[in-house]
């Protein structure tokens, strides 16, 4: 669709304050007008293009300024299972989103919103809430792009939980109504009730387990196992211990290491030029805090499956002798959206993960902040470890897997609703369940395309084109 004044949140915003106040009323009606151009019915299935790219082309290019030697481990991460493969293969999604039919409507996009870059971390105010917790592609883009990314991955889980195919579907079509009926109240509350709005982790929680008593015991296991492997002493212990005077990050190649001089550049320095443009990127008040801390070492720390290759490091900063600080650098890269939706307006991709972080989370790591290497890479910053917890999916039912959808539909709606205009998207998805069965209907049949993808890149690792490194515990 050509270009209009939603096509990116800022501008959106600009436009609001230069055009006549409308009621939520009138903006829904304005949003069920864009069906005339783009009818809810011509969201559902999915058709590759006649032109499509190759996918194995698309991870190829993907590799392109990686670290050559990590690449094998991110293709053996993906070579588990389809869905793994879908979890690293958001460039191949992006490229055939593109081309299927979008509203007009944008907003801050995560640009890789499938159910595992949900979870739980803690805010600075030391609540635990549940919320979109991965935005390395991150990006103004149209906002139909996230939900069907979410939903597809809904379906490729039950396929990989072996769950039945109206099961799939009646799971996917609960994760999309969720997000309509959400977006629905957000189009009606005050502009500043939706910012201040939050998930908390207690009630995430609450809607997975329902009355199952072994289940919420589960749970409170699980968060405070994540407080206590976030508490600091115990994060040192794992990750670090003492050469004479200093403390240093423990080698367990490949997937902590220290790096060369070559692959970086600014160990002669400390870093330092880094260190102090990263220090200006935060707020006054945290630059205070950060200054009590100084560089102790840095090392490569392999994470994920997608950021596999890209330089992603921790950095060990110690206040005291007891009082460490973990910091997680990763190198950002430009949003696989890009090339469909446009160029960032950040000439710092480190600044546009960390402005689409902040735009899209109801709150966020206080050391985000972000820097430019001696090498030229763009970085962003944030802690290791924050109380974090992320879905374990093996042995979910359906209703699990349900309910587990409905929760990210509900981060998602509530994270565009910051940036877009709620009342427009929920008046174009209107209030029956034709919008509901149509993105379920391509969500199916999108995932069939997730699997003819991942059979040829089997195939493409059996004939020798595609290198692999298996991992035993990845």
């Amino acid at each position: 669709m050509s270009k209009n004044k939603f096509d990116d949140p800022q501008e959106s915003a600009t436009a609001n304050t230069q055009a006549a106040v409308l009621s939520p009323q009138e903006r829904r009606a304005q949003g069920s007008a864009l069906r005339d151009v783009v009818p809810r019915e011509a969201q559902g299935g999915w058709k590759p293009p006649r032109k499509r790219r190759d996918p194995m082309q698309i991870l190829t290019e993907s590799n392109e300024g990686r670290m050559p030697e990590l690449v094998p481990i991110r293709f053996g991460r993906m070579l588990q299972s389809p869905f793994t493969f879908y979890r690293g293969s958001a460039a191949i999604m992006a490229a055939d989103l593109a081309s299927t039919p979008n509203s007009g409507l944008r907003v801050q996009a995560c640009g890789d919103a499938h159910l595992l870059n949900f979870g739980g971390f803690a805010t600075p105010e030391r609540q635990v809430v549940f919320d979109v917790n991965d935005l390395d592609e991150t990006l103004p883009a149209p906002w139909e792009w996230d939900l069907k990314r979410l939903t597809a991955s809904i379906v490729i889980a039950a396929q990989y939980l072996h769950l039945k195919e109206n099961e799939a579907a009646r799971a996917a079509t609960a994760t999309v109504r969720a997000y309509r009926e959400r977006m629905v109240d957000y189009s009606s509350m005050r502009a500043l009730g939706v910012w201040y709005d939050n998930i908390p982790l207690e009630r995430a929680i609450a809607e997975m387990s329902g009355s199952n008593a072994r289940l919420r015991k589960f749970a409170a296991k699980r968060l405070e196992k994540a407080h206590q492997q976030s508490a600091v002493e115990n994060v040192f212990l794992k990750l670090a211990e003492y050469h004479g005077a200093l403390p240093k990050i423990k080698d367990n190649p490949p997937l902590i290491f220290h790096p060369s001089e070559e692959q970086a550049p600014g160990i002669r320095t400390q870093y330092r030029e880094a260190l102090a443009m990263y220090r200006e990127s935060l707020p006054e008040h945290v630059r205070v805090l950060f200054d009590r801390f100084q560089l102790c070492d840095l090392a490569v720390k392999v994470v994920g499956v997608g950021s596999v290759g890209t330089q992603c490091l921790v950095a060990l900063f110690m206040a005291a002798d007891n009082d460490p600080l973990f910091l997680q650098i990763k190198e950002a890269r430009a949003s696989v959206l890009e090339p469909y939706a446009g160029a960032s307006l950040h000439a710092n991709h480190g600044q546009r993960v960390v402005a689409g972080q902040r735009l899209m989370q109801s709150a966020s790591d206080m050391f985000l902040g972000w820097t430019t290497g001696k090498n030229g890479r763009h970085y962003y910053f944030r802690q290791l470890r924050d109380v974090k917890i992320s879905a374990i999916v093996e042995g979910w039912d359906v209703d699990r897997l349900t309910t587990y959808g409905r929760l990210c539909a509900w981060a998602l709606a509530r994270a565009h609703a910051r940036s877009g205009d709620a009342a427009l998207i929920a008046g174009y998805m209107g209030s029956s369940a034709v919008f509901d069965d149509a993105i379920c209907e391509f969500a199916v049949e999108y995932s069939d395309q997730n699997q003819r993808d991942y059979r040829a890149f089997v195939r493409a690792v059996r004939e020798g084109r595609l290198e692999v490194q298996p991992e035993e515990n990845p």
